[in-house]
């Protein structure tokens, strides 16, 4: 499964059990040890300055520049978390993104593109980041990956269980939901932002 370069993959602020969380969303990939850089390499989302805070002081960096810092230990590869404390519209306010250290350009494309798409002046929302959100927010138990079960083209791709009403639960590839299931499947306070054009 190959994502987009960057994306924003939770809307609001995570705390310091939803960071944690978030570090290894795809914990439940089928092929979970071998390298797969490019599922975590440019996902990104906004956390608390706590969370920034304890981050920074449990080992020492790798590199600082000005405003970002990477952690020492790498995820997978040359990926690692690099952490952003950003002026934003006057606020500060702070990120963690996934960079490939091997570019040297990674960790200045991630600050701008959270800059860029944290600065617009309308919240919004496009269809992918309505998505990674629905895919950050599932319970674990609630969400997964195709397996030998599916059709050859869709193993692999990820899953989610949606409650149908009457219908009852089904198993659907999350980039198959409908809009009225991507709806229903966001917290009630982003449901009606309007969609975002894709940058």
């Amino acid at each position: 499964m190959t994502l987009s370069p960057i994306r924003k993959i939770y809307q609001g602020i995570a705390d310091r059990r939803q960071m944690f969380r978030l570090f290894d969303r795809h914990a439940q990939r089928p092929n979970r040890w071998e390298d797969d850089s490019a599922l975590f390499c440019g996902e990104w989302f906004e956390i608390d300055q706590a969370g920034h805070d304890y981050m920074f002081e449990i080992l020492p960096p790798l590199w600082m520049r000005g405003e970002m810092f990477a952690m020492r230990e790498f995820l997978t590869g040359s990926v690692t978390s690099v952490f952003f404390t950003l002026r934003i519209d006057g606020q500060f306010r702070y990120f963690h993104g996934y960079c490939d250290l091997a570019d040297q350009g990674s960790p200045t494309r991630m600050r701008d593109a959270i800059i860029e798409r944290e600065s617009r002046p309308v919240r919004a929302m496009t269809r992918e980041e309505r998505l990674e959100h629905i895919w950050s927010s599932t319970h674990d138990e609630y969400r997964g990956y195709a397996g030998e079960r599916w059709p050859e083209p869709d193993r692999g791709k990820r899953t989610v269980i949606f409650y149908g009403g009457r219908q009852g639960t089904t198993l659907k590839l999350l980039d198959t939901l409908t809009d009225d299931e991507v709806l229903a499947k966001l917290p009630v306070h982003l449901r009606y932002l309007p969609d975002a054009i894709a940058a």
